[in-house]
């Protein structure tokens, strides 16, 4: 989820935002190499929801679902679920490149990156921009609500019955280490999930307004334009809120960081060791 995270940050705002207003000119804008980036900004941007939604599945199996978390929540499954998931969303978004095509040839060299005109009116086309919009974020929105519902609901269940089996009653205070586990679990779960829904809403209000309205943005300084660009911020944000998340929350993803960090200056220190012995 944080490597789909970056690849946002790269492709969306690096890419495509900052380097459209400082460098507006450059390789980048011919034709081939911008729909690649269309095509990456979708996928990564599809990646970082959908992880998200299996991080909050991945999070309710294991606390409310014992014995199916024992098959389930395994290095391997996790590889074999974020794969399948990445290789489907990435051959859905292959629709985004092939709906591209140039502005302008310049030397017989095509520049710029437009949506042909067919995109607004083919019934295909047209079913493909709802089924896309379906898949994100229509659909990670009610699962993951649906998720954070049950998970809260288990473990609200369960505390009360540890508190009895354990005697917690008339205000005593005895520490559980697994409703204190359990307790982080569910601040990680509802501060990513949580952020996502949050910053999300705003595009979701945003595209559902244009759809039953059917208006169109004219003007730079018009609030509707406004309101639109401000949508779009708040889904990058939301796209690079969770690196920075599990950096507070998780000692374990602090210390994976901080090896990787470390893994050149050791490396090299070890290689020169060797060629002086």
């Amino acid at each position: 989820m944080a490597f789909a995270d970056l690849l946002v940050i790269i492709t969306e705002v690096i890419v495509a935002r900052v380097r459209y207003y400082y460098f507006p000119r450059s390789f980048l804008d011919i034709t081939y190499a911008c729909s690649v980036n269309t095509f990456l900004r979708r996928a990564s941007t599809d990646c970082s929801v959908w992880f998200t939604v299996a991080f909050s599945f991945d999070r309710c199996v294991a606390i409310c679902w014992q014995k199916l978390s024992r098959k389930y929540c395994r290095g391997k499954t996790s590889a074999v679920v974020l794969a399948t998931t990445g290789t489907l969303l990435c051959l859905k978004d292959i629709g985004h490149y092939i709906s591209q095509v140039p502005v302008e040839l310049i030397n017989n060299v095509p520049w710029g990156c437009s949506i042909q005109p067919i995109y607004f009116t083919d019934p295909i086309w047209i079913g493909f921009d709802w089924f896309d919009t379906a898949l994100t974020p229509f659909l990670p929105f009610a699962l993951i609500l649906l998720l954070n519902a049950l998970t809260v609901k288990y473990i609200l269940v369960a505390s009360r019955a540890r508190k009895r089996l354990r005697g917690q009653r008339n205000g005593e205070d005895k520490s559980d280490p697994e409703m204190e586990s359990r307790r982080k679990s569910v601040i990680l779960l509802l501060s990513i999930s949580g952020s996502f829904i949050l910053l999300w809403s705003v595009y979701v209000v945003h595209f559902c307004y244009y759809s039953i309205t059917g208006s169109s943005i004219l003007e730079y300084h018009d609030s509707s334009y406004i309101f639109s660009q401000v949508a779009y911020m708040l889904l990058n944000l939301s796209c690079c809120t969770n690196t920075f998340i599990y950096g507070v929350t998780q000692s374990m993803f602090r210390e994976q960081i901080k090896m990787a960090l470390k893994y050149p200056v050791t490396a090299i220190s070890q290689l020169i060791n060797k060629s002086i012995n």
